[in-house]
Formats: C-alpha cells, sequence, structure tokens
C-alpha cells in the first residue's frame, strides 16, 4: 500500500511539473501565439484580484517579459540614456544583473517596445533604434551586436521608433529592418553572421515584427508591410510570405491596405491567415496553397471592417478570434469573431477593452483593458462572460504583452511590473 501510495504520489507531483513547466521564452509565449498549456487556473479571484507575490519598478513603456528558467528578462529603457536588458528573479522579484547600452533618442511615446526572446546560454534583444544584442545568460556580457536600421541604409526613424521582437528560427534570429535596403535580415544566432537578407518588399516600413504560419507541412515567413493612407484611401502595402531558411519571396497578398500595421499575421491552420489592423484597416483572411509547379496561390477568404486591432493580434480559441479593437476611429471593446469572418459580440464601452495583452490558458483568458483592470474571461461566442475583475495597475496606457509562467502571470504599467498568482501554490 505505501508503495501504491508513493506511485501515487510521484504521478501527481508529474502531473503538476507538467502542467507548470512551460516558460515564456519570448513574446507572445513559447508558440508566439498569446497560448499557454497550463491547467488548473483559479477560476475565481478574492475581491482584491489574485495574490500579488511580488512588485517591481519598471520604466516607461510597452516592453513585455519574458521567462526561462526561473528568471525574467525585461528590455527597460530610459531616452535620455539608453537600453537596459533587466534579469529579474522569478520568485522574488529581485533583481540578479543587468546590462546597459548607451541609446539616446526620444519618440513619440516614449520607453520601451519589445519582448527579450532567451534561447538557449543567450537571450537576444531590440532596442527602438535599432540595435539587436546577443547577451550570454552566464557571462552577462554581449556576445554579438549589430545595428539593423544602421546597417541597412536606415536614416531617420520611424515616429514611434523600430518595434522588432526577435523571432528564434532553427539556428537564425530574423527581425524586420525595414530599412531601404532590405525589409527582414536573418542572422546566425550563436555568432551574428548574417545568414540572409530579402528583398525590399513592396509597401512602407510599419511596426509589424515577422511570423510563423505552417502551409501545407511548410514554414513561412509572414511579413505585413504598411500601405500609403488610411482607410478607403490606403493603397499599396503588402503581406509577404517568405522562406525562413533563405528570405526568397514565396507570395504576395496585396489587399489588406494598413497605414500603420502593428499586429503580426496569425496562423488560423489549414493554410488561412488572418491579418488585422487599426486605422480603418479591419481585418483580412488569405488562404495559401502550393501548386503542382511549386508555386502558390493566395486566395482571399474575407475581409470585415468591424474586426480589427491596434498593437496585439487577435488570439484563436475553438475556431473563433478575440481581440480588443478599440482604435483611434472606433471603440468596440473586447471582439469575437468566427473563422469565417463573422463578429459574434463586442463589449464596447461596457467594459472597455484598449489595446491589453492577454493569455489563453486552461479555457481561460486572462486580459488586461489596457488601462487598470485584469480579467478573467471565459471565451465564448455566444456572449461576453467575465468571471472576475480587479484593478491592479495604475491608470495608463497599459498595452504591454503579459505572460504566464508556473502559474504566475506577469503584467505591467507604466512604473511597476507585478507577479500574480494565477494558481494554486503548490506546495
Amino acid at each position: 500500500m505505501k508503495t501504491r501510495a508513493m506511485l501515487i504520489a510521484v504521478m501527481v507531483s508529474l502531473s503538476v511539473a507538467c502542467a507548470f513547466a512551460a516558460d515564456w521564452p519570448w513574446y507572445l509565449g513559447p508558440r508566439r501565439d498569446g497560448t499557454s498549456l497550463e491547467k488548473g487556473l483559479l477560476r475565481t479571484w478574492p475581491k482584491d484580484g489574485p495574490k500579488v507575490l511580488w512588485t517591481a519598478p519598471v520604466g516607461p513603456g510597452y516592453g513585455g517579459p519574458a521567462v526561462a528558467d526561473g528568471k525574467v528578462y525585461l528590455l527597460d529603457r530610459d531616452d535620455a540614456v539608453g537600453d537596459t536588458l533587466r534579469c529579474l528573479d522569478l520568485a522574488t522579484g529581485k533583481e540578479l544583473w543587468n546590462f546597459a547600452y548607451p541609446a539616446p533618442g526620444r519618440f513619440d511615446h516614449p520607453g520601451s517596445r519589445t519582448s527579450p526572446a532567451v534561447d538557449g546560454d543567450k537571450v537576444y534583444t531590440f532596442g527602438p533604434l535599432g540595435d539587436l544584442y546577443a547577451i550570454g545568460t552566464a557571462t552577462h556580457k554581449p556576445v554579438w551586436q549589430k545595428n539593423v536600421w544602421k546597417d541597412f541604409g536606415g536614416g531617420q526613424l520611424p515616429r514611434w521608433a523600430l518595434t522588432q521582437n526577435p523571432l528564434i528560427y532553427r539556428n537564425l534570429v530574423i527581425v524586420a529592418s525595414q530599412a531601404p535596403q532590405a525589409t527582414v535580415v536573418a542572422y546566425d544566432k550563436a555568432t551574428g553572421e548574417l545568414k540572409w537578407q530579402s528583398p525590399v518588399l513592396a509597401g512602407l516600413a510599419g511596426y509589424v515584427s515577422p511570423s510563423l504560419v505552417k502551409v501545407g507541412g511548410e514554414d513561412h515567413l509572414v511579413m505585413i508591410m504598411a500601405a500609403r493612407g488610411f482607410g478607403r484611401n490606403a493603397s499599396g502595402g503588402s503581406v509577404n510570405g517568405l522562406d525562413p531558411l533563405t528570405g526568397k519571396v514565396l507570395w504576395t497578398y496585396g489587399n489588406f491596405n494598413c497605414g500603420i500595421p502593428v499586429p503580426h499575421a496569425v496562423d488560423a491552420g489549414e493554410g488561412r491567415v488572418l491579418m488585422t489592423g487599426g486605422y480603418s484597416a479591419g481585418a483580412a483572411m488569405i488562404k495559401i496553397q502550393k501548386k503542382a509547379d511549386g508555386t502558390y496561390d493566395v486566395a482571399e477568404l474575407f475581409k470585415n471592417p468591424d474586426f480589427g486591432s491596434h498593437t496585439q493580434p487577435p488570439i484563436l480559441y475553438k475556431d473563433h478570434f478575440y481581440v480588443p479593437f478599440t482604435v483611434n476611429e472606433r471603440s468596440d471593446g473586447l471582439v469575437c469573431m468566427t473563422m469565417d469572418g463573422t463578429v459574434k459580440w463586442k463589449t464596447g464601452d461596457e467594459p472597455s477593452f484598449n489595446k491589453g495583452g492577454a493569455v489563453l490558458a486552461d479555457g481561460l483568458l486572462l486580459s488586461v483593458d489596457g488601462n487598470t483592470t485584469l480579467y478573467l474571461i471565459e471565451p465564448d461566442p455566444a456572449g461576453f462572460k467575465p468571471l472576475a475583475s480587479a484593478q491592479l495597475l495604475a491608470p495608463g496606457e497599459n498595452w504591454a504583452p503579459i505572460a504566464l509562467v508556473d502559474g504566475k502571470l506577469l503584467i505591467r504599467d507604466q512604473k511597476q511590473m507585478k507577479c500574480l498568482q494565477v494558481a494554486p501554490q503548490v506546495k
């Protein structure tokens, strides 16, 4: 009996470990889609919200955390001085080390922009002036460094600076320089050697990071380029599928025209790709299929002006997309849309959701409203179903991506980052 009891205890321990084992190593989590495999999240909260395990000061900005091996990485910023990679203890919030480099510069909406990417013994960061660093997690020193804006002929920075979240693909780290001489570039993640640069893609520089989608079992790198103008007057934008190993352009779609694109393209499965934007761009879904001659067919499945996004890509759950669609020209709040482009519901201003980050885990949506409040939501196409909410952040533009690791949720405002216990603590 004792042996059986011990075996059961070990199995329970292993199941708990599996439920809370995955890191959040880069922007939007392990699969770069805002979803987590964690189970056992709390479905009710105390009146004041989940327990706050720790609070750490941060500089202003919109950069989100990455988490690996019990450590939190955040690219912080002081516009007058430069960027600082900070490494904190996930358990306590104590700063373990930092690495700073000079990069003074001021731009509209000050502060940080991007999330680090942790891979093996290196963490990769991208600053708003184009500085791409590979920093040793053990040495706390740079292994290599590039400036992808200056290296490819960049002049005056875009209005809101550069906003690349490094993408790790096999032996590569990929970012979009969007400079005059190359749109997307890939470096050897170990050495910093330039492995490829894409042609200059049609359209203007936006604020989109490349994303990966599956097309018939192949990986395609999708890059959205900005249009000239806004709404019905916008034209000249493009969505491009690239070979992630060579940078070769495989296909192009020219009917999504967003003047200031920010969210990356979303893999909707079965070769389908969803693009969303603000500034009256709405949403468009396409389907990519490989033809017998090796080229690709691009078919537009739908366009919908009543579903879009300003900063966050939609989260896909059971063939429905969820995203905040409060943008400059409309206040739709949190919106749910079907796979065929039908909007099922929107919260509008009651409650308002404005650009905040979100994570899907255990059949639940944890979402910051873009200001003060964190919501616990049951995603359901039948209607908006909030289970709990709590005001946990200081008022402001709290638009950063959030992260979930080991039952701990990391959220931030313009002055602090908080670690919340959103699952029962394992003793």
